[in-house]
């Protein structure tokens, strides 16, 4: 388990994590969510002993990871996948991690097998894509065989091929009892891969619950509704639902919180013919973006 208590890390007496506590529990895999500049990779890098914390502690299993004997063994991470020798082969790069903590050879080839890249072992890594770098980056998490996982960004350079697969392997590794952490900025794809979410802002914890109870806290619940008629249907829902709003192109309307079935009896009884009647929820991107709008640092002005 990685557990961060109270944690707070501050440049020039700026704190960029402010208080932070959560878990990450085993056998479920975490997304970590926050807008540019809110601290989660500060989080990661004081996990793994990269940073010293200002105050509060991040530990796993109960202890520093600089506490750890064998940390590879117990805690694999991915942080940037173009921090990587450009002169090793791939097959070079793992057997001396492997080195450092004496794990048998045959481990290199398991792992690069795992992630897809048994065939170019012996190339250049300089000659890789960002995507191929990302899967040799979890190779090198996976090449302890450890419980807990953190991985920033994994799914950046790879196609939708590696996409799907980076998902399958995060819900199977999760599925084995390990506790797996993931930072992302795709929310179409947590949406499918995270049990639970853990949210941050400006360093401080906006929300920690599962996917299906941030969905149902912060998102928003409507039904599209689509008529034969709209010019009838728009008076229709002026007269009772003026928070309607309409869907650019098509006469459409989505209309807040409402239920599909009184409305389409609304309709019958005003004989305002439907042909599209939906109840629909905010996806997790429109959730987190309403969710977390008073915290976004960097903010571009529309011209």
């Amino acid at each position: 388990m990685i557990e961060i208590r109270d944690l707070t890390k501050a440049y020039d007496g700026r704190r960029v994590v402010d208080g932070l506590a959560f878990r990450v529990e085993p056998g479920r895999v975490t997304g970590f969510l926050g807008p540019n500049g809110a601290g989660k990779s500060t989080t990661l890098r004081m996990v793994l002993g990269l940073d010293r914390p200002t105050a509060g502690a991040a530990l796993v299993d109960g202890r520093p990871y600089a506490a750890l004997e064998r940390p590879l063994c117990r805690v694999g991470a991915l942080l940037d996948a173009q921090a990587l020798h450009p002169g090793r082969t791939a097959a070079g790069h793992l057997r001396w991690i492997a080195a450092s903590h004496a794990l048998p050879a045959r481990r290199v080839g398991e792992v690069l097998a795992l992630v897809g890249l048994a065939e170019v072992a012996d190339r250049r890594i300089r000659t890789f894509s960002l995507g191929m770098r990302q899967r040799l980056g979890v190779a090198a998490a996976l090449l302890g065989d450890p419980a807990a996982l953190l991985l920033d960004e994994p799914v950046n350079g790879l196609d939708a091929e590696g996409v799907r697969w980076i998902r399958e392997l995060l819900r199977r590794l999760a599925g084995e009892g390990r506790a797996v952490l993931v930072s992302s900025h795709l929310m179409a794809e947590m949406a499918v891969t995270a049990d639970h979410l853990v949210v941050i802002g400006r360093g401080r914890l906006l929300a920690d619950t599962s996917t299906a109870g941030f969905l149902e806290r912060h998102g928003r619940r409507r039904v599209r509704v689509r008529a034969v008629d709209p010019a009838a249907l728009a008076a229709l829902l002026a007269a009772t639902h003026p928070d309607a709003v309409p869907v650019p192109g098509g006469g459409a309307f989505d209309v807040p919180d409402a239920d599909p079935g009184r409305l389409g009896a609304l309709a019958a009884e005003h004989r305002v013919a439907l042909i599209e009647l939906t109840a629909t929820h905010d996806s997790l991107e429109e959730a987190f973006l309403r969710m977390t709008a008073d915290a976004v640092e960097y903010r571009a002005v529309t011209a």
